[in-house]
């Protein structure tokens, strides 16, 4: 299966029309703008709504009694909905296209996270996180994928490591709401609806947002994709409208063709790449206040807002670098990073709370700006027809490692402590790095397009 390659400019230029040669060279355009706010959001909104349950839920375990069972399955939860929510719906986007994925996902969403501020019991709650992650996960496979094939190439890379950035906004913001205002059983039903209010507006804005070009060519309907190339982006179709129609619509024979020779090693990295990056991620960041509470760290909210404004800056700080040094070298140098940060966290969790603290905001900063590769390496690793499929399986699976982390946390603490915790934390991500130095492909320069 090869991608289809660009020619130069100047053979493919257009200036009688005006239109760009192509959608990877088009220029920005409002509607780049319109696409990159609506996923923006919905990224924000996971982070808001992943973020906020982590926030209050040592108050509903206080007020309620939860026991360590139920902490953990509701820490999990939305990461569960997630899981099927990627594994199915990511495949139907490749069938019946992403538009229709793209704008109903949001109803759900916005419907279940409104119902949150009712749901006392916990089974109910569990519920209904369960089904935002399953509406998230339609997101995770069809929301990038979207953006990655409206963006124009020289811009993919920044404007898809943007969404993570996003999800941390979200994130953060969910975690200082819920320091200082979710100490109540009330306060924090109200904070976990809140989550339907920027879901709600990313519901409004996606409405008329028209069918990727990509995947309409893909399906042989090269007419429509013209038509909105044109209508849209000011471009042309360029070498992409030469693409042959797909003939991979078969469920079984999509996933296989990820494990075929050629593109199996791409579909084993982004899947250890991923599970790796977010394992140790979720499961700390769900039980931040826990642990620093269990150290005995002095104002443990002031400690817990400057890891998240860390989060936030090195989210930021890491698009730079995604853009100046590509995929693979980010990847590996984090990966390694991490594991060492980790470490020390281990080996100085006995210590003072400055050397404890360092390693952590290191770890922090550092995760923060590697996972902006969460967003942009599972797009640019598949070809169109298998790009919502591969982005949802490896989203998909990703939540298994990282439900499982977060149902495991609490209880490696009470059995092994914060060390131990730690270093089987630090082993995950070396395991990311050693998978990531024998498989990561560089896939900056990477087309949106390609035939098969």
């Amino acid at each position: 299966m090869s991608e289809t390659r660009e020619q130069p400019m100047s053979k493919l230029a257009t200036p009688a029309t005006g239109l760009a040669p192509s959608l990877d060279e088009a220029p920005l355009r409002p509607f780049h703008l319109r696409v990159t706010a609506t996923t923006f959001g919905a990224n924000f909104s996971d982070g808001y709504a992943l973020g906020m349950i982590g926030a209050v839920l040592s108050t509903l375990t206080s007020t309620q009694n939860l026991s360590g069972i139920w902490q953990g399955l509701l820490g999990a939860s939305a990461l569960i909905g997630l899981f099927f929510g990627s594994i199915i719906l990511g495949r139907v986007g490749d069938i019946i296209g992403r538009q229709k994925l793209y704008i109903y996902n949001f109803v759900l969403i916005t419907l279940a996270s409104a119902a949150q501020f009712w749901a006392k019991d916990p089974t109910v709650l569990f519920t209904l996180r369960v089904l935002i992650g399953f509406g998230l996960g339609a997101d995770y496979a069809v929301g990038p994928t979207m953006l990655s094939e409206f963006a124009p190439r020289r811009l993919r890379g920044v404007l898809l490591g943007s969404l993570t950035v996003m999800w941390t906004v979200g994130y953060v913001i969910a975690g200082i709401l819920g320091t200082y205002l979710g100490d109540t059983e009330n306060g924090a039903y109200i904070l976990l609806a809140t989550g339907a209010i920027p879901a709600l507006l990313v519901l409004l804005l996606r409405i008329g947002t028209p069918e990727s070009p990509s995947w309409l060519i893909s399906q042989g309907r090269v007419a429509e994709a013209r038509s909105i190339a044109h209508k849209y982006l000011k471009a042309e179709l360029g070498d992409a409208a030469n693409a042959p129609a797909s003939t991979h619509t078969n469920h079984s024979d999509a996933y296989r063709e990820m494990f075929s020779p050629g593109q199996a090693t791409r579909t084993w990295f982004g899947l250890v790449f991923y599970s790796a990056q977010v394992l140790p991620y979720f499961a700390i960041y769900t039980f931040m206040p826990t642990i620093l509470e269990t150290l005995n760290v002095p104002d443990v909210n002031l400690q817990n807002l400057l890891l998240n404004l860390f989060l936030l800056a090195g989210g930021i700080v890491g698009l730079w670098y995604l853009q100046k040094i590509g995929r693979r070298p980010l990847v590996i140098i984090t990966f390694g990073i991490m594991t060492v940060a980790l470490s020390f966290v281990g080996i100085f969790a006995n210590g003072s709370t400055v050397a404890l603290m360092i390693p952590f905001l290191v770890y922090t900063f550092v995760m923060a700006g590697a996972s902006n590769l969460t967003q942009v390496y599972p797009a640019e690793l598949y070809p169109t027809h298998l790009r919502a499929t591969g982005v949802g399986f490896l989203n998909g699976t990703s939540r298994i490692a990282s439900a499982v982390g977060t149902f495991i946390l609490p209880v490696s603490l009470d059995a092994w402590g914060l060390s131990w915790s730690m270093y089987w934390l630090a082993a995950v991500l070396l395991i990311g790095t050693l998978a990531s130095i024998a498989w990561a492909p560089e896939t900056k320069d990477s087309v949106t397009t390609s035939g098969g």
